[in-house]
């Protein structure tokens, strides 16, 4: 009877030791698998910033683009991604220069994608940007017509390299810029399932379309290869944060562009005029200075003629003689004459351009409300009314 007891008593130490050795197994292959799991994960995929630089690089633009080239250094971003499509610097030489010594000096990588399609980078701006780590460009986009170097020889060298006189007075497509190695990009003779590839896809996997196909292929920004039913993609771990300028400085920039200066300025000076002659409490006068002084901004931060200006400010002087005339007469076609030049002739072309839609609105306009509007506004204005009373008294 003692037997099964002592069989009991010895069996019972053996299993506790075969369940404490089965759990710690099974803790130790969760622990390890979590380690390979941390372990296989990138470390500090972090974050890169991406800021647009789009429309003339002005006074505005520049102030909040050297700002964000000193953040970055110090907020922890992998790299900084500018976005360009402009066609022209208009901030002085100096200051040019210094923004590129601000991209050389960076202690984070500083990347350049020509985007969206169809964006461009002409001009200074094509200048500053060789100086950026690497270029990507998208589909449809150009890059060139430097002009004469203003970047500073002795720091920077011979911007482009052997491109440099060729970029200098020509732009170069998207496929060019690729083939002249102004983009970076290693070409690949087949795709991922072994399929040979013309050079014309060859090409177009160097373009980079969108933002997303720019930033996964930098070496900055760290991705991970994962299966869906459509088969491998790419899944960003890396994120991404846009910077851009703030309500007030977007629309001061806004304000800056050519066109929409030169609309300011024109309604302005049209507003003054209505108010001189128009019976009021000085509404339009109020708004027209406000007008013409975000106008006179616009045009003091771009380059202008200054005889250019002067005509069209001597056409408001001419409209004016004919108005108190109530007729259109020499003088309104003198002022229409003078300030068509005016307008034509306002920016540089071989620094800003302006298209012929807000050129022929400003024309149109003008002349429409000189020949038209204006002589209706001053007969009502200066119409004598009589009113019969009873009797025979009459007030004229």
């Amino acid at each position: 009877m003692t037997s099964p007891r002592i069989f009991t008593a010895q069996r019972r130490p053996i299993s506790w030791i075969a369940v404490t050795l089965l759990c710690f197994s099974l803790f130790s292959s969760l622990y390890l698998s979590h380690a390979n799991a941390q372990n296989s994960q990138p470390e500090n995929t972090g974050f890169v910033e991406v800021f647009e630089v789009s429309g003339l690089l002005d006074e505005v633009l520049s102030d909040v683009l050297s700002k964000a080239l000193d953040e970055v250094q110090v907020n922890g971003a992998r790299a900084l991604i500018l976005q360009v499509n402009s066609k022209q610097a208009v901030i002085s030489d100096a200051e040019l220069n210094e923004i590129a010594q601000q991209i050389v000096n960076s202690s984070v990588p500083i990347d350049i994608w020509i985007g969206p399609s169809g964006s461009s980078a002409h001009g200074k701006v094509a200048q500053l940007i060789s100086v950026a780590d690497s270029i990507g460009v998208s589909i449809g986009s150009s890059v060139g017509n430097t002009g004469d170097q203003v970047l500073d020889s002795s720091t920077f060298g011979k911007i482009w390299g052997e491109n440099h006189e060729l970029l200098q007075s020509a732009t170069l497509n998207w496929e060019q810029a690729i083939e002249r190695g102004i983009v970076e990009c290693e070409k690949v003779e087949v795709d991922e399932l072994g399929n040979a590839l013309t050079p014309e896809q060859q090409l177009a996997r160097c373009a980079n379309p969108t933002l997303g196909d720019f930033l996964v292929s930098r070496d900055s920004f760290i991705s991970e290869v994962i299966e869906t039913e459509q088969g491998p993609r790419l899944s960003p771990l890396t994120q991404t944060k846009i910077r851009g300028l703030s309500l007030l400085d977007q629309l001061m920039h806004t304000i800056a562009s050519p066109p929409v200066a030169y609309l300011l300025l024109i309604s302005g000076l049209i507003l003054l005029l209505f108010e001189f002659f128009s019976i009021g409490v000085g509404i339009a006068g109020a708004i027209g200075a406000v007008v013409l002084a975000l106008g006179s901004y616009g045009l003091a931060a771009l380059p202008i003629r200054l005889w250019a200006l002067v005509l069209i400010l001597i056409s408001m002087v001419a409209f004016a003689v004919d108005i108190q005339t109530v007729i259109p007469r020499f003088w309104t076609f003198v002022g229409e004459v003078a300030f068509i030049f005016g307008t034509v002739f306002l920016y540089p072309e071989t620094s800003v351009q302006m298209s012929w839609i807000p050129m022929t609105t400003g024309f149109v306009g003008v002349f429409i409300l000189m020949f038209r509007g204006m002589p209706i506004m001053i007969r009502g204005r200066f119409a004598t009314t009589k009113i019969v009373m009873s009797g025979n008294e009459t007030l004229t």
